[in-house]
This record gives structure tokens, sequence and C-alpha cells, in this order.
């Protein structure tokens, strides 16, 4: 069993429509777009068994809350928390963003660039003391976190808040440290999914982040337009031993016909997105799933990678759970637990797949930066390919291989705003709502 929680940043504000600094802030209310789309989160939703409803108590988050309680035929509880609040920023409250970057230029570079180094000087009648904003919302998250676990075990538990906290509820949960805030991406009215297997301290799976479909936009749009490389990174469809929860590595087994599926509702999701380029592991399911989705971009040659093949599992191929159970005693249990720790019999370590992985990935990058036009491509791989390279690009470790989620055919965004050496900005991860409804009901199958 597990409790899953689902995250709703509020609808466009009216000072988000003036690119004016909120933080803690309540003037703030939302725009007619932000009712509207809150209404369509809303009724995304209702068909969910919902529990409770928890929101910020600022207006702008309380309003969006109120109007997905009311989409619903038996509206949930909704309680306002404190904890919910957005990031404190006293000191650019209600000024616009870019005065900020003026009159603060060496605060607002450290904002961007090490925010978990950034700090305010705010006067008290003590003196004056350090306010350090990230740092301070990461454990008013992981305090949130502790007291609603306790409360709602095995439940589905609805939170509307902030693009700061959401972002920090997010990241405490799987692990992600405070230094890639800006990292991740909350769009007004998005959807998260996190599931926890447990209380606080337990594994915690994202399921999927910052989905936007439900308000008409397929894929979140960049922040910036100034020459994004925007990848599209995207998991094979499934095949038959996916179905079969049957272990595949470098076996080269084709899609199967919901695999093939799955694959043109991925083509049709992109089909009008102007994409430049592609990458694949050489294997054929994911080879086949990139062939179809390039159907619609017929000009593109696609660029073949061998180190992105999937994980090798030496004798475990082709093998069910109970099968290795019953030839490595133990082991299985071990991969599940611990999957840095496992040396996979005549295969591969985590660590070797996430060394050749990021390498890869790194590559990809640096060759498709070199133009002076914004390019977008897809990257095409495998479960354990794209999750080794998410967690890298998330600052996580290999022990944190399980909290990530790749379904078949999901398609999660990347973008580089600085090209090759700046930081990625993760705009969306695992979104299948292509496949059908906002929950991945994609096969759990083995990788």
């Amino acid at each position: 069993m597990t409790t899953r929680v689902i995250i709703v940043r509020h609808g466009q504000s009216s000072y988000n429509a003036q690119k004016l600094i909120q933080g803690r802030n309540d003037e703030s209310v939302l725009t007619e777009k932000g009712r509207q789309d809150a209404e369509k989160v809303g009724n995304t939703l209702n068909s969910l068994a919902i529990d409770a409803i928890y929101c910020s108590p600022l207006q702008r988050a309380k309003s969006t809350a109120e109007i997905i309680q009311n989409c619903f035929q038996e509206p949930p509880t909704l309680s306002p928390d404190e904890q919910l609040r957005e990031v404190d920023l006293p000191l650019w409250e209600k000024l616009h963003k870019d005065k900020v970057a003026q009159e603060f230029p060496d605060d607002y570079k450290r904002w961007k660039q090490r925010p978990h180094k950034f700090k305010m000087v705010l006067p008290t009648p003590e003196g004056e003391k350090d306010h350090f904003p990230v740092l301070s919302l990461y454990e008013q998250a992981k305090e949130f976190w502790q007291k609603l676990l306790n409360k709602h075990q095995d439940q589905t538990i609805l939170i509307v808040a902030h693009n700061g906290i959401n972002r920090c509820l997010i990241m405490s949960a799987i692990g992600v440290p405070p230094s890639h805030y800006h990292h991740i991406q909350q769009s007004n009215c998005c959807i998260n999914i996190l599931n926890f297997t447990g209380s606080w301290g337990e594994t915690v799976q994202l399921e999927s982040l910052n989905q936007t479909s439900h308000l008409g936009i397929p894929i979140p749009p960049p922040r910036s337009q100034d020459n994004v490389l925007r990848l599209l990174f995207i998991r094979h469809g499934e095949t038959q031993w996916n179905r079969e929860s049957r272990f595949q590595g470098i076996r080269d087994i084709p899609l199967n016909e919901n695999g093939k599926k799955q694959g043109q509702k991925a083509a049709d999701f992109l089909k009008e997105i102007n994409i430049n380029f592609g990458v694949s592991s050489p294997l054929l399911r994911p080879k086949e799933t990139a062939e179809i989705i390039l159907k619609y971009h017929p000009n593109i040659t696609l660029d073949l990678r061998q180190p992105l093949e999937e994980i090798c599992h030496g004798l475990w191929e082709g093998k069910l759970e109970s099968e290795i159970e019953a030839d490595f005693p133990g082991m299985l249990q071990q991969w599940k637990d611990a999957p840095e720790t496992v040396q996979m019999p005549e295969g591969e370590t985590l660590q070797q797949v996430w060394d050749r992985a990021v390498a890869c990935w790194q590559e990809i990058v640096k060759d498709y930066s070199q133009d002076a036009n914004p390019k977008t491509g897809i990257v095409v791989a495998h479960d354990a390919i794209n999750k080794v390279i998410l967690c890298h690009l998330l600052g996580l470790q290999p022990a944190n291989f399980w909290n990530i989620k790749q379904g078949n055919g999901c398609v999660s965004v990347i973008d580089y705003p600085k090209g090759v050496e700046g930081h990625p900005v993760l705009q969306a991860i695992n979104i299948t709502t292509h496949l059908g409804g906002v929950l991945d009901k994609t096969a759990a199958g083995a990788l």
C-alpha cells in the first residue's frame, strides 16, 4: 500500500501576470485565467478518490483549492496549513523580477545559481539576522511531510500550494538537495504525483512532475526563448517481456502491439513540436519507438548511441522474479532495497550503468548545443538508463534509483537555457497523459 500525494500549484495570479515577486505577500489574487485553469484541474481530478485537501492559507492558493474542491461530487475536506506558505522573500516582495535583478545583482545571481547559499539580512529588535529562504523552506517542507504522513497512511491526498514550497516538498521527499531548487519547474495549475511507500524516511517515488496537458499544454514551454536546447527524453514502448515482468537487459526484444500503439500515441502527442534531431539506444525497442515518433519528422536521421543500451542483467535476463529468487536467493530483494550495492551476475553494477549513461548524455548535450539557434530533439532509451540520467540531473545518487518512475512511452522534458555550461531545468518528468489519464497506468514490468 502507498500514500499517494497529488501536488498542484495555484492558478495564475495578478502578480504572476505582472511578473512581480509574491513570496508571502497576500495581496495577489487569481486572474480569470487562473480561475479557469483551477476548474480544469478540478475536472481532471474529480474522478479520483481524494481523502483530504490541504492548501496554503494565502488567497491565491486557497482560492485555487476551493475551486478544485467544488468540482467533486462529494467534496473532500479542505484544510489550510501554515507550513504550505510560499518561500519568504521579504526584501523583494512586490518588486518586478527585472528590478530585483538590476538593484540586487549579486544577491539575484546567488539566488539563481546557489539558492542554498542565498541569504537576506533582516532587521530585528535585537539587531540583524541572516535569513536563508530556500534552506528554511526546505525544512518547512520536511516538517509538513512528517505531520501529514502520520495522519494519512494509505490514502490519497491533494496539496494546493506555490511554486517554491511545491519544489521543496518534491525535493525533500525524494532526496534532491536544496542546491537544485531551480532545476525543477512548477507551472501554474500543474499536477505532480508522489507515492510514499510508508512513513517519512522510507522510499518515495516521483511518479510525475509538472503535468500540464490538462490545461491544453502538452508539455511546459521553456522559461526563456533564448537559445534553449530542449531534450524530450522518452522511454521505449511496451514489450512482451515488460508485460510478463521478465527481465530484458540487453536482450534485443522488440515492441509488442501495445508498445507500437504507445509509440504512436507519443508521436501524436509530440507531432506539432518542431523536432530537429533524434537520438536512441540501438536496441530494437527504443529504436522502433524513435522511428515511429520520427515518421512525422522524415528529414531526421536517427543518431544511435551504444552507451544508452539498457543495464546488462547478466544471468537474470529472460527470467521472472520467481526464477531469479530460486537461482539467486535474496539478491532480488537486495536489488529492490539497495540497488547500488548489487553486482548483476555476469552483468553490470548500477554505477557502471550510471557512468556510461551520464557520460553519453553529456556528449549529446554538448554535440547538440553547438548550433546558434535553439534545437529540440528526442532521446529514446530504457527504464534504467532514463532513471540514472534523471537522478544525475536532480543531484541524486545511484541509491535513489527507485525514487524516479519511467513508464513505457513516457515523455520527460529537460531544457538547457544556458547551454552545456548551465544547469538543466527539468520541465517535466514521466508524462503519460497521452497514454490515458493523469496517473501512470503503463505496465510495471521488469527492466
